[in-house]
């Protein structure tokens, strides 16, 4: 193989994550985020020099297939997906898309070297599939994760602020719903904060598989259960803690099924929420039942903690 084939998107960020699984469920063997967002606040982190960046709503999405690839297939077929998510109501903007041709340079493995083990909390810690030599330290908690084979590594805000939810929810014993689990890096962290049965659900086979190749990549996390699933529908198991790190227009229609399968005084964590549609996310929440508890928030991206209780003396507004 002598060369591979770049597709590069412009999409809206709210469509990032969307976008991204879309490439790599079309192929690609891994994508690359450009997103001016990255670059707030970094001023003075560790004393490197970042450069002027002009701040959009657009981030650039660069995904590599193999040379032997129908590019213009795959164009098509993203296209057409693309095309799907307005369908249900995620700002896409006006979406660009380019490709060309890269000499292999060993890209293959290259790519790697952009992804290194990474503190995402205070306990846990993503650690890339190929990474031998980490020590962890005491109490660190290590998520072995391979980044080429979904979109959902740890390190973007929405799963990094469901990181910190799960983390400062759960104590151990809990039965943990991940509805949409994508890579499973949240089921995982759940097995490893102490969560004694967790049911992961996805509604495609590709993020299914790939879920489970992840958590086998883990020791002891043999109490975490793939399958395939649309949202909540279906699901009759009960559970302390449910999470959900999915588009804000598609959380809205899982809150109801959820006040059902969540126990009283349990947690349903609701992330991948775009700031201007983060008020219609709580309203449907809070009118299946529960009440707010607590709200992140990272650049543009808000993750919500709400709970399932008639005692509302520690929660936003109780």
């Amino acid at each position: 193989m002598n060369a591979w084939k770049e597709l590069t998107i412009t999409v809206n960020r709210e469509a990032e994550e969307a976008a991204s699984n879309i490439l790599i469920e079309s192929g690609s063997a891994g994508v690359a985020i450009d997103d001016s967002a990255d670059y707030i606040g970094q001023e003075d982190r560790f004393g490197e020099l970042y450069p002027e960046i002009e701040q959009s709503d657009m981030v650039t999405i660069t995904a590599y297939y193999p040379e032997t690839a129908d590019i213009e297939a795959v164009k098509a077929q993203v296209n057409e997906r693309l095309a799907e998510l307005t369908g249900f109501g995620v700002e896409t903007g006006e979406i660009a898309l380019n490709t060309q041709e890269l000499a292999e340079e060993d890209w293959a493995e290259n790519w790697k070297k952009y992804y290194e083990p990474a503190r995402i909390t205070h306990d846990l810690t993503i650690v890339p599939s190929w990474t031998e030599d980490y020590v962890a330290s005491s109490g660190e908690k290590l998520i072995k994760l391979d980044p080429g084979m979904a979109f959902g590594t740890g390190t973007h805000p929405t799963t990094k602020m469901s990181l910190f939810a799960l983390e400062q929810i759960l104590r151990g014993g809990e039965t943990v719903i991940d509805v949409g689990t994508g890579s499973g890096v949240l089921s995982i962290a759940s097995s490893l904060l102490g969560a004694e049965d967790i049911y992961a659900y996805d509604l495609d086979d590709v993020a299914v598989r790939v879920a489970q190749e992840n958590i086998d990549l883990n020791d002891g996390t043999e109490n975490i259960h793939v399958a395939a699933g649309d949202l909540l529908k279906g699901v009759a198991i009960e559970a302390e803690v449910i999470v959900a790190n999915i588009l804000a227009d598609i959380l809205i229609h899982l809150t109801d099924d959820a006040y059902r399968l969540v126990k009283d005084e349990g947690y349903l964590i609701m992330s991948g929420i775009i700031a201007e549609k983060c008020q219609m996310v709580i309203d449907a929440a809070e009118k299946a039942g529960f009440f707010l508890e607590t709200h992140m928030k990272q650049g543009e991206w808000n993750c919500v903690i709400f709970k399932k209780t008639d005692d509302i003396s520690g929660v936003i507004g109780g």
